[in-house]
């Protein structure tokens, strides 16, 4: 793939020998130039689909004088996304002269300030952080030559736009643009087509299709029971690492609790805990100190933990193309993954809009050792009218 040494000795010492689908497919046109349009699902190497052509078209390069212009920005929904590209930016780059960054909220901003003071070839960072630096006039995106827009959907489905719009207007008109995107909804289609100049279109999975290597079950069973179900099947199972996802934050630290309860080592990720408690909690689950991660959807996206075997949504989410993302933490770059979800009647409809997403019926489990449960009534339960405050204009009624 004309490949520099320094990279492709990189590469080796990741020990990654082939390039995957999206990979094979990306990286020469982005070392032509031209902008994309890639379609690709998590787990499937995308990220080093531009990092690795990026770092060549910058080696092409003379090399600039302190402090370095910031030649390309890569964007992130999230803070773990961006320490996820950051560090594979470090590692291709290991044997190349460039400054790496990342910025994104939650950690402080003088020390970012700081780091940024020598400039940077390639950064990478969250909307609402740029833009803060942005104002304050510590980054400079005037010399953008490579602009990348990763999880695009993620993004929108965030309330991202606005900021987009706002970040791309700073960049220079002459730029390459690299847009990635799991799902290909109408509004990506209109970014896209506002963003891209002539785009080469890329894709190695049909639309919002979950990885082929994931086994994905469904446990018909009532919310009171999940806990111990849940318990049983890890313990049974003799499962070392399992990511589980709920729907709330309360719910994830209740959830712990429980499992601790139990015996089972378990650790929670959610946006109430600082950036340095986040990256504490996800050490321990990758090093194998804590058997159960338990997170709410912010780390259903950036979260690359090699060869995951077991993905559990204690609570489905609401938004049926979330299910494809949280699953995507397994099965990724080739390795066999299960994806279980219990399933209590009150999330029927739920299953039904991921079903639909998949124009597939996931297997359910006929004997799950409880009591039985349908799910077979698909219409949303109607929500519970909050009680009103006392001296309201509702009458109370005991």
């Amino acid at each position: 793939m004309e490949l520099a040494p320094p990279i492709l000795k990189a590469i080796a010492e990741q020990g990654y020998t082939t390039p995957t689908p999206i990979q094979q497919q990306a990286i020469p046109v982005i070392l032509q130039g031209r902008d994309i349009l890639a379609g690709a699902q998590t787990g499937t190497g995308k990220t080093a689909g531009f990092a690795l052509p990026l770092l060549q078209l910058l080696q092409n390069q003379p090399r600039p004088t302190l402090p370095r212009p910031t030649r390309v920005l890569v964007l992130v929904p999230t803070r773990e996304l961006a320490s996820q590209v950051y560090e594979s930016f470090k590692a291709y780059g290991r044997h190349l002269p460039f400054i790496t960054e990342q910025i994104f909220g939650g950690v402080n901003i003088n020390t970012q300030i700081k780091r940024l003071a020598k400039g940077a070839d390639i950064l990478v960072a969250t909307p609402g952080r740029l833009l803060d630096l942005m104002y304050q006039k510590k980054v400079d995106l005037s010399q953008v030559q490579h602009f990348v827009l990763d999880e695009a959907d993620r993004m929108l489905d965030m309330g991202f736009i606005k900021d987009i719009r706002k970040i791309i207007q700073a960049l220079p008109d002459k730029r390459q643009n690299l847009m990635f995107s799991a799902t290909y909804e109408k509004e990506i289609k209109v970014l896209a087509s506002q963003l891209l100049h002539d785009p080469v279109e890329v894709s190695v999975a049909r639309d919002n299709k979950a990885a082929d290597k994931i086994k994905q079950t469904i446990y018909p069973v009532s919310k009171e029971d999940k806990r111990e179900l849940l318990s049983w099947l890890i313990g049974h199972g003799h499962w070392q690492q399992v990511l589980i996802f709920v729907r709330t934050k309360h719910g994830a630290d209740r959830l712990v609790r429980q499992l601790i309860k139990d015996g089972i080592r378990s650790i929670a990720l959610h946006g109430n805990k600082s950036q340095a408690a986040r990256n504490r909690a996800l050490q321990a689950f990758k090093q194998g100190e804590v058997t159960a991660l338990v997170a709410t959807d912010i780390a259903a996206r950036g979260l690359d933990i090699e060869q995951l075997p077991h993905v559990v949504n204690f609570d489905l989410p609401s938004v049926a193309e979330d299910y494809v993302h949280r699953i995507g933490r397994t099965g990724r770059a080739g390795h066999e993954g299960e994806a279980i979800s219990l399933v209590s009647p009150e999330e029927a409809y739920l299953l039904h809009g991921i079903e639909k997403l998949l124009k597939t019926k996931l297997p359910r489990v006929a004997d799950t050792g409880y009591a039985p449960v349908s799910l077979d009534n698909i219409k949303k339960p109607a929500s519970k009218p909050r009680p009103r405050r006392a001296g309201g204009a509702q009458k109370k009624n005991w």
